[in-house]
């Protein structure tokens, strides 16, 4: 059945194409701070623990809110390794780094979804699509918000 919601078919296309690449930043990001919430140690250990695992369940929660998203528009969502891996800005990890290394790459990864949700929001605002970029502010936010609290773990 048309898709009738008052955004054109090449518009609904543009911004699900953004979402696409954030929904794949998010679900890589998501698996590293998993990844970091399992592996890290050290005298940091269970501030860390504890806030990796706070991070990955709001991730989670997120990558699901971006496929849903897109799926609304009229598009299939990315749903695996090989298309986040071809869509993602964000590297996969290799190893186990230290703890204060860890902190770095998540602060990098926030970063990271936050100028891709930056990116994708001019294709909203060209089609007036207030619920994607309502939901791509909240994620610029989240993401900001989060880099934030962890670059403050690395003050000295």
């Amino acid at each position: 059945m048309k898709i009738d919601i008052g955004i054109s078919q090449k518009d609904r296309e543009a911004i699900a194409d953004g979402l696409a690449h954030l929904l794949a930043d998010t679900y890589t990001l998501y698996l590293k701070t998993h990844n970091f919430h399992w592996n890290v140690k050290g005298p940091m250990f269970q501030t860390l623990h504890t806030m990796f695992e706070g991070q990955y369940t709001e991730l989670a929660t997120a990558v699901d809110d971006i496929a849903e998203r897109i799926r609304t528009l009229g598009f299939p969502a990315p749903g695996t390794y090989k298309a986040f891996a071809e869509l993602s800005s964000i590297k996969e990890e290799e190893g186990v780094p230290a703890a204060e290394d860890m902190i770095r790459r998540l602060v990098e990864g926030h970063e990271t979804c936050a100028r891709t949700a930056r990116e994708a929001f001019p294709a909203c605002e060209k089609a007036s699509d207030e619920p994607s970029a309502d939901l791509l502010t909240q994620r610029m936010q989240e993401h900001e918000k989060t880099a934030w609290m962890l670059r403050s773990l690395l003050e000295k």
